[in-house]
């Protein structure tokens, strides 16, 4: 289906409803290497009028990538919820934008229509948001997780510590823990990103978290960022593993150069679950996402488009990302906005000299 709309004298058409999303999309370095930015301002604000007036159910009809090709796809739509979607059903992405900001959308009611917003849809409506728009509709919402604690209560703020060492050394890594734990940090995890991805290391690594979350009675949960295959190796020889990291797209294909698909990341869950370790909870799974950095073609343009993901009936998350620079001459700052159901943002900064990081998660 073509959508169009006209400024001055010049109309802009889109092919697709995946061509409408592209365009719409503030400008991104990425998307102008893969070919599907907007080519001005005024194309892009073409699109946003244009996707104002796309009717909500289109997206039903008219998935992003086709359903025979991709298996996140075939996933939201075989979990899409229809008595959920029902009350929003007649809106455009226009209209369901001035809902979400109106009274009516109250914390209860969000959460009952949550499970029948696409991730599409959810893409869809931040794109003709400002900032303080979707701070506005994340401040409605409310994502509660819990493993030995309990995150994202309202009023609270939950921080990661992130104590990597260039040579994954057990004093250099005790010193930061200890460090940020004295200053209030790692009640949202406490992370290493490891230098070496050798079974061995990663296996030792969490015997040392977990050594002194118990020691200290610190009550939070742990976790070594090894792929998801290292850490199922690990849970089968016995290894203490609280949180399963693995890090994930947004397409099938861009799922694929990470080595993992929807099968993986379920035994994954299911294996994390099994062992049964947290104590108020069994949330056991750690995601990031992140854009696939080979050639721009338009499979991996679109790693980066929110997803949603079912890992039980009663769970469902969508995400978006985008990276910038920090102002810090030292740093580099990777940033995840969230999106409407996903309702929290992350900000991690790494510095380029070996030091402690920590990666701040805050919930409107």
């Amino acid at each position: 289906m073509v959508y169009r709309h006209t400024i001055d004298a010049t109309s802009y058409a889109f092919d697709d409803l995946r061509d409408l999303l592209a365009k719409a999309t503030p400008p991104r370095s990425g998307d102008r290497l893969a070919g599907i930015a907007a080519d001005s301002a005024k194309q892009m604000i073409a699109a946003r009028i244009a996707l104002a007036d796309v009717p909500l159910k289109q997206f039903l009809h008219e998935t992003v990538i086709p359903y025979e090709d991709d298996e996140i796809t075939r996933l939201i739509i075989d979990t899409h919820d229809v008595s959920a979607f029902a009350g929003v059903s007649s809106l455009t992405v226009g209209s369901f934008r001035d809902w979400l900001l109106s009274d009516a959308a109250t914390a209860e009611v969000l959460k009952q229509v949550s499970r029948g917003i696409t991730a599409e849809m959810a893409a869809a409506v931040s794109k003709l948001m400002r900032n303080q728009d979707l701070i506005l509709v994340a401040k409605k919402c409310e994502v509660i997780s819990a493993f030995r604690n309990t995150i994202g209560l309202r009023g609270r703020m939950s921080v990661r510590l992130q104590p990597n060492h260039p040579f994954d050394d057990a004093k250099g890594i005790t010193a930061s823990i200890l460090d940020g734990v004295l200053l209030g940090s790692g009640d949202a995890c406490i992370g290493i990103n490891p230098a070496s991805d050798d079974p061995a290391v990663i296996g030792r690594l969490l015997r040392l978290l977990d050594d002194i979350i118990a020691r200290l009675q610190i009550p939070t949960q742990s976790c070594v960022l090894a792929h998801v295959t290292t850490t199922l190796g690990l849970i089968d020889q016995g290894s203490p593993v609280d949180l399963v990291f693995q890090s994930v797209a947004g397409t099938q294909a861009a799922n694929r150069s990470f080595g993992i698909d929807l099968a993986l990341l379920r035994q994954a869950h299911q294996a994390g679950a099994s062992l049964r370790r947290g104590t108020v909870g069994n949330n056991v799974m750690y995601f990031e996402t992140k854009p696939v950095r080979r050639a721009p073609t338009l499979s991996h343009a679109l790693s980066i488009r929110c997803w949603s993901t079912a890992w039980s009936a009663s769970s469902a998350r969508n995400i978006c990302t985008m990276a910038r620079r920090s102002s810090a001459p030292d740093s580099r700052t990777i940033s995840a906005a969230s999106c409407l159901a996903c309702r929290s943002a992350c900000t991690s900064v790494t510095p380029i000299m070996p030091r402690r990081t920590r990666t701040i998660w805050t919930i409107c």
